[in-house]
């Protein structure tokens, strides 16, 4: 299950970049990851933190968040903190191109650029 919801006071995380936005993934074995973005239009996380449970991630982001929309797990292969089904292209295949996507739309895999 994944969840994001926008900051209500985008914060510094360092000495440069503002998060405004947050993705909270709970995994079955791995635990909860937050991706963290430094856009609100940002497709890919900037930052990423772990949490062992859910709920630890829900407490340290209660009333910093707007509002949670629900979103459903990544499609296998894609990236967890896109919502959009993005891969990395030949990934599938045993050799991936690196910083190379594709999408799936109406059933088809196309080439992907930000």
């Amino acid at each position: 299950m994944r969840m994001y919801g926008f900051l209500k006071t985008p914060y510094l995380t360092n000495r440069k970049d503002l998060i405004c936005k947050v993705m909270l993934h709970e995994t079955r074995r791995q635990g909860t990851f937050a991706y963290l973005y430094t856009s609100p239009e940002a497709l890919f996380s900037s930052f990423d933190l772990h949490y062992a449970e859910l709920e630890d991630a829900l407490e340290d982001w209660d009333g910093e968040v707007e509002g949670w929309t629900e979103l459903g797990d990544p499609l296998p292969g894609c990236l967890h903190d896109c919502p959009l089904p993005v891969r990395v292209k030949g990934r599938d295949r045993g050799s991936p191109l690196w910083g190379q996507y594709e999408i799936l739309e109406n059933g088809e895999w196309k080439d992907f650029t930000l």
